[in-house]
């Protein structure tokens, strides 16, 4: 589809009401789905019909399979066609009626297969509300003006809290919640109920009376302030000036429980932490006890490992100083010099019996030599040797023996005396 006008700014213009031709570059003619198109776009784009508050009462009404909302508003004069998906649906606090009188909030949209607009619901409240809200939305520019709901007055929660003060009425499936909750995961806290009524105009007396009994003790850790869902009416007491001001000015930290998820009262906004549930506010102020014992052993076998490993450098440093302190004791030095002093006397005695061998063994070859060597070895083969018997003088020359000159002649076994008869001189 062209991004065309389909009438001029002056109807005088408009070709749609003289019945003259377009223009060569405009289109003559658009399909229903287009227009439709273009209709439905104009409606989206005008910030006029987007987050429109409409009062009228309530007709038509019809709840399709699929959980979304079909009904129909009107005033003596006009209706208007309006649709509430099922995620807003669920979120309604009070179901309208045939014949309510409600003020609506939307965006006005056209619904193309029929051409038709609707408004396509956001919020349901019923007439009278909106006092309510100008009321509501006035207290708290007011109370925030003061400091009241500043992030910097906002208290930690204590993570053992050992007695928790709770304030609601002892009747309410919220305090039975918070007890589930509590006894659950984190029994041994104890429980100080100060009861209180929740609703009804007596109730912010009530609460601020209540309030008061648990700041007055000096034993408390935190306080839960606590009640179930309801409408804006019921929960109105939690909107209260008095209330909101005796919240902020609790000695002790303070959760805020009150209503669903998508209910917001001005408790909230002076508490030190909101809570979407009652159950959800006594989660968030304890500790699950599961998942302290699995972090109580966790810590424990890492300081179990830390100490080991610590005890182990120490024996390791311990064994280096002994090893040390040995180099340096007398005993250790005496028994050093000692076995030096064995080492030695074993090198020497084992010298010395080298020495003593290599002596024999030398001494052994040279009497072998010297007996290879000596004359008296060969006396053994016939020879011998021969003396003169005065003077011993031996003889190797006849020259030196005259004859009748005692000899005396040695043989390999034993001596013979004689006397020389004759010599033959040699050369």
């Amino acid at each position: 589809m062209q991004n065309l006008p389909l009438f001029s700014p002056n109807p005088d213009d408009d070709f749609l009401d003289t019945g003259e031709l377009p223009p060569e570059d405009e289109p003559s003619h658009y399909t229903v789905s287009e227009l439709a198109t273009y209709i439905r776009l104009k409606f989206e784009m005008d910030r006029q019909l987007s987050g429109v508050w409409v009062e009228g009462e309530v007709s038509n009404l019809t709840r399709a399979a699929s959980g979304h909302l079909y009904f129909t508003i009107k005033d003596a004069n006009a209706q208007l066609k309006c649709v509430m998906w099922k995620g807003n649906v669920a979120r309604l606090q009070h179901f309208p009626e045939h014949g309510d009188q409600v003020i609506v909030l939307g965006n006005v949209g056209s619904y193309e297969q029929r051409s038709e607009y609707q408004l396509v619901v956001q919020v349901i409240q019923m007439a009278g509300l909106g006092d309510l809200n100008q009321q509501l939305e006035l207290l708290k520019a007011k109370l925030s003006a003061e400091g009241l709901f500043d992030e910097t007055r906002k208290r930690p929660l204590p993570f053992f809290p050992r007695r928790i003060g709770v304030v609601t009425s002892p009747t309410t499936a919220a305090f039975q919640d918070v007890l589930k909750v509590l006894s659950r995961r984190f029994p041994v806290a104890e429980i100080i109920l100060s009861p209180t009524m929740v609703q009804g105009e007596q109730a912010p007396l009530q609460i601020i009376a209540a309030l008061d009994r648990i700041n007055r003790r000096d034993d408390i850790d935190v306080i839960l302030l606590v009640r179930g869902g309801g409408s804006l009416e019921d929960l109105w007491c939690f909107n209260d000036e008095r209330v909101v001001r005796a919240v902020a000015a609790s000695r002790w930290p303070i959760v805020t429980g009150v209503g669903h998820e998508i209910d917001f009262t001005l408790v909230d906004f002076a508490s030190d932490r909101r809570a979407p549930t009652p159950s959800a506010a006594a989660e968030m102020i304890t500790p699950e006890i599961e998942s302290l014992r699995y972090s109580v052993e966790v810590l424990q076998e890492r300081a179990h490992n830390a100490m080991q490993n610590h005890l182990d450098e120490l024996r390791d440093d311990l064994s280096a100083y002994e090893r040390s302190l040995r180099h340096l004791s007398p005993y250790v030095r005496i028994q050093n010099y000692r076995q030096r002093v064995d080492d030695l006397t074993m090198r020497l005695q084992r010298g010395m019996v080298g020495n003593l061998t290599s002596a024999r063994q030398r001494l052994t070859t040279q009497e072998a030599a010297l007996r290879a060597n000596s004359p008296l070895a060969i006396l053994s083969r016939g020879y011998a040797i021969v003396t003169r018997a005065g003077d011993g003088k031996r003889l190797t020359n006849a020259q030196d023996a005259a004859p009748g000159v005692d000899v005396v002649i040695q043989l390999d076994k034993g001596s013979l005396r004689a006397a020389v008869k004759s010599r033959e001189l040699g050369d």
